[in-house]
């Protein structure tokens, strides 16, 4: 017996026929889909303390469930004390039932412990049907516990989807439940 995601057992029998509706799709296959989410984090200080980076690394493997990547700088720059080489970020890329997971836990959990939460900014979109969000604290996600936190760090998250258009992209994950402001 295969474990199916929440999310993904919605796309597979609402979300594809209302879309198909609504957008005038006949194929099924014209339907968008998310392709992946990729997480990033940024950390400024990791340049002095090496210790930032382990730290974003389990703090982002315990949010997404799988194991995070540093970044590493591409090139010098004498003025942040910077050489080449140097982790200084974390990321990660979800696909599949990770992603699905992880798209359930953002929609239902963490984006409403967001204080003063009016909604996600519908203008987001890049222009290729992928949304682009920014959160500023990462003790949102409630397997991070406030105690242990010792620096507070944002994170972008990215949604990329195979939908042509950025209405497409909208329509598409309104139907999974983002809650994009009116």
């Amino acid at each position: 017996m295969n474990y199916l995601p929440r999310l993904q057992k919605k796309y597979k029998e609402l979300i594809i026929p209302n879309l198909k509706k609504k957008l005038g799709y006949e194929n099924l296959m014209e339907v968008p889909k998310i392709v992946k989410i990729c997480l990033n984090q940024g950390i400024g200080l990791a340049t002095s303390d090496k210790k930032l980076i382990e730290i974003a690394i389990k703090e982002m493997t315990k949010i997404t469930g799988q194991k995070a990547l540093p970044t590493l700088s591409k090139k010098d720059v004498s003025n942040f004390k910077l050489r080449k080489g140097m982790p200084i970020g974390v990321k990660v890329t979800l696909r599949g039932n990770k992603m699905y997971e992880f798209l359930d836990r953002l929609v239902s959990t963490a984006l409403p412990a967001v204080r003063d939460f009016q909604g996600i900014n519908p203008k987001s979109f890049d222009g290729r049907g992928n949304y682009n969000l920014g959160v500023k604290e990462q003790i949102i996600f409630p397997e991070i516990s406030i105690d242990k936190v010792n620096k507070i760090t944002g994170m972008d998250i990215n949604i990329i989807t195979n939908a042509k258009t950025d209405k497409e992209a909208f329509e598409l994950l309104s139907e999974f439940g983002l809650p994009f402001k009116k």
